[in-house]
């Protein structure tokens, strides 16, 4: 552990020196979860991330252990990384597994902001060099004072242990799943070990527990539950209802769970726990990853392998992107289409609702790519 830490540490140093004026923050927060295996219909722990975020073009690419004692991984990076510097979720061959949301109620504001937004870099440090969740904590522990970072990380490992570790620059609170009395933790952009009052993002926290609720206690969350469900949900928690009506032609984009600035959704499915992962079995669990708005996105499963990652996920384009991001960029401009400069605040219903919105059009879709992983 001791040259691992030293190794992070120098990894962590070059890294932000090379890189910082390529980082992205993650403005715009994000909406997570983690699910116990007790609380799966598979039996499987399940970490979901909903990514908000202004780096609109998202690609999955699968890395290689470059040197010894390093892990292969496979990870959502911004299309514009073109070295993957910077994960923004995924796993490794060792079953380990780690995303963020972005936290606003943590930090004093001392630290430059030249000096912040290092969550991508710790996260693919986490991912080259952690095997369980006591490592990512000692990963935290390690790092130099102010580590640049004010998030939520959720991770998860093949023993099926799972913790938010609530993040500012000198410090962290751990949150144990097994502490979790339903076997499910949930955050977006404000860490409950901060400054009550403060940060963002407590109505879509509270969207997502609503979603979730008829779920608890039954054994029955699954990755499509996120994906089709929560991520493709147009519940709004202080009017107690589903805001798409059909009949309806517009409605305001404001603290659903997708939103105008969700980039992908992804739902990393373990092992499980009885089933310990061996070494580079990389398809023992899978990343269920829908790229782009996820009301207009197809689900593709990826697995830590070489061959693994859909090419149509990778940035093979020309100008680096990802086809398939590219197809649902496209698709989200119908949705997000309002004239006089308001695309961004309005969603037009019927690019979504009936037999031909893509609603149910990708829901039909993704529901079959799921049954059809299961039946193999």
């Amino acid at each position: 552990m001791k040259f691992f830490v030293r190794k992070a540490l120098h990894v962590l140093a070059a890294g932000i020196a090379v890189s910082l004026p390529a980082c992205v923050q993650e403005v715009s927060g994000c909406t997570a979860a983690i699910v116990s295996a007790r609380a799966s219909a598979s039996g499987r722990p399940l970490l979901w991330k909903n990514r908000d975020t202004s780096a609109i073009d998202n690609k999955v690419e699968y890395i290689a252990a470059a040197h010894p004692g390093e892990l292969a991984f496979v990870a959502l990076f911004n299309a514009s990384d073109r070295d993957c510097l910077e994960a923004w979720a995924g796993m490794n061959s060792a079953g380990f597994a780690v995303m963020n949301t972005a936290s606003y109620n943590l930090n004093d504001g001392k630290v430059p902001q030249k000096d912040m937004d290092r969550e991508g870099y710790v996260m693919t440090l986490a991912l080259k060099h952690c095997r369980s969740v006591d490592d990512f904590e000692s990963l935290l522990s390690s790092l130099p004072r102010p580590m640049g970072v004010e998030a939520n990380f959720g991770v998860m490992d093949a023993s099926g242990a799972g913790a938010f570790f609530e993040t500012g620059n000198d410090f962290f609170t751990r949150y144990d799943l097994a502490d979790a009395a339903d076997g499910v933790l949930v955050r977006t952009n404000y860490s409950h070990s901060g400054r009550p009052g403060e940060g963002f993002g407590q109505i879509r926290e509270r969207n997502a527990l609503e979603l979730l609720r008829p779920y608890m206690g039954h054994a029955s969350l699954s990755p499509s539950v996120f994906t089709e469900e929560l991520s493709c949900s147009f519940y709004h928690s202080l009017h107690g209802r589903d805001m798409l009506a059909p009949d309806a032609e517009w409605i305001v984009d404001q603290d659903f769970i997708p939103r105008f600035t969700t980039t992908a959704s992804v739902v990393i499915e373990g092992v499980v726990p009885a089933e310990r992962i061996m070494e580079d079995s990389g398809r023992d669990y899978v990343m269920w990853t829908a790229l782009g708005y996820p009301p207009c996105a197809e689900v593709v499963p990826v697995w830590c392998d070489p061959q693994g990652v859909d090419p149509e996920l990778r940035g093979l384009e020309e100008d680096g992107t990802s086809a398939m991001c590219n197809r649902a960029k496209a698709r989200k401009a119908e949705v997000f289409c309002a004239p006089d400069g308001n695309a961004s605040r309005y969603i037009y219903i019927p690019a979504l609702c009936g037999d031909k919105g893509y609603l149910s059009r990708f829901r039909r879709l993704n529901y079959e790519t799921y049954a059809k992983l299961r039946r193999h």
